[in-house]
């Protein structure tokens, strides 16, 4: 199974990854839920109240913060890109295809 398909719900997900990034909540800590797949070392974290993707820590000590949760612009570009064998079969040139600003 692709668990990273299912848990986006699409193709792709930005992640941030630090090993050595500490996570303090400044507040909202009662609205987080975490969730892990059993017999996996997959886990998210959501808000149980409007369902966004928040930080949580994977593997044990690696912090993943999903990059669309972030209220700041994000400086730093993709340096990898993981599950290279699990990808959608439509995963192809996709910078040659039309591209909107907006919903066509």
């Amino acid at each position: 199974m692709v668990f990273h398909k299912k848990d986006t719900g699409s193709a792709f997900a930005a992640n941030l990854f630090s090993s050595s990034a500490i996570l303090t909540w400044a507040s909202g800590i009662d609205a987080v839920v975490n969730f892990t797949l059993e017999n996996t070392r997959h886990s998210k974290s959501f808000c149980k109240i409007c369902g966004s993707a928040l930080p949580c820590t994977q593997l044990g000590d690696i912090l993943a913060v999903p990059a669309g949760c972030l209220d700041t612009k994000l400086l730093i570009k993709p340096t990898a890109h993981i599950f290279g064998v699990s990808k959608a079969a439509w995963e192809e040139n996709l910078e040659a295809i039309t591209k909107f600003e907006r919903l066509p």
